[in-house]
């Protein structure tokens, strides 16, 4: 009978780290950013069916880098809880940091179990707040670490190079266009300042805000085709409140 090899403890850790780092590494990056009236999420991803920003519930939204289908299995999870929450209590004792927790127990769990492998994924989880102060970002790692950002987050890749463009750049006044035309000039810059900034077109891009201005419960929408050309144009905004779309109802 063949003995298995020895493996510390910190060296399997290591090594899992460093498999599900590299499987990140490899996703375009995601950015999502305060703005003056709501949260903003841009995402550079050329699918129009695989979509790296989802809505959760009423005033939460998901991101997300990494491998799709488990990123998916996250998000389906994660509506799951929440439809459960909020039918069993009250809608409003569905909360980003509940959400955030509940992913951590999973991610956390994976990542140091012996038998399966670690998820190659990193997700923000952010929540609408009723004024911007109460906003919230947290950003999660494949470990299951939890960060509480004050004003943005930037996964995947290159997020170090997109984070320090966005930093310089962000204020907490931006207007809706104002930040995501940071955020795109953000995530063409991932080359880093000794290579020529990428033009990103409206084709390569998935937006969606969580709008506070929006009277309706449900505050998430995408902005897409025409209207985010006009919202990504230089010049005043010419698509109604914001330039955003109106999102239509859907089971998720």
């Amino acid at each position: 009978m063949s003995i298995p090899f020895y493996v510390a403890p910190e060296q399997q850790m290591k090594d899992r780290a460093d498999y599900a780092r590299k499987g990140i590494a490899r996703g375009r990056s995601v950015v999502v950013l305060h703005y003056v009236d709501g949260i903003l999420f841009v995402a550079e991803n050329r699918s129009q069916a695989l979509h790296k920003v989802s809505e959760i519930y009423d005033r939460i939204a998901f991101a997300a880098v990494g491998r799709y289908n488990e990123f998916e299995n996250l998000r389906q999870a994660g509506i799951r809880y929440a439809d459960i929450r909020g039918y069993t209590y009250d809608r409003t004792d569905v909360t980003g940091r509940g959400l955030a927790n509940t992913y951590a127990q999973v991610l956390g769990t994976i990542f140091s179990s012996g038998g399966d492998k670690p998820y190659e994924v990193e997700i923000v989880v952010a929540e609408l707040g009723a004024i911007p102060a109460e906003d919230q970002i947290y950003r999660l790692t494949y470990d299951g670490s939890v960060a509480d950002e004050a004003y943005f987050a930037v996964m995947g890749g290159s997020a170090d190079v997109i984070a320090e463009v966005v930093s310089r750049g962000f204020s907490p006044d931006l207007s809706l266009a104002d930040a995501a035309k940071l955020a795109v000039r953000a995530l063409g810059s991932d080359g880093g300042s000794n290579a020529a900034p990428r033009e990103l077109g409206v084709e390569a891009l998935e937006v969606a805000v969580l709008d506070r201005t929006r009277a309706m419960p449900r505050k998430f929408r995408r902005i897409k085709g025409d209207r985010l050309a006009a919202l990504l144009a230089d010049g005043p905004d010419q698509t109604g409140k914001n330039g955003a779309e109106e999102r239509q109802p859907s089971g998720t």
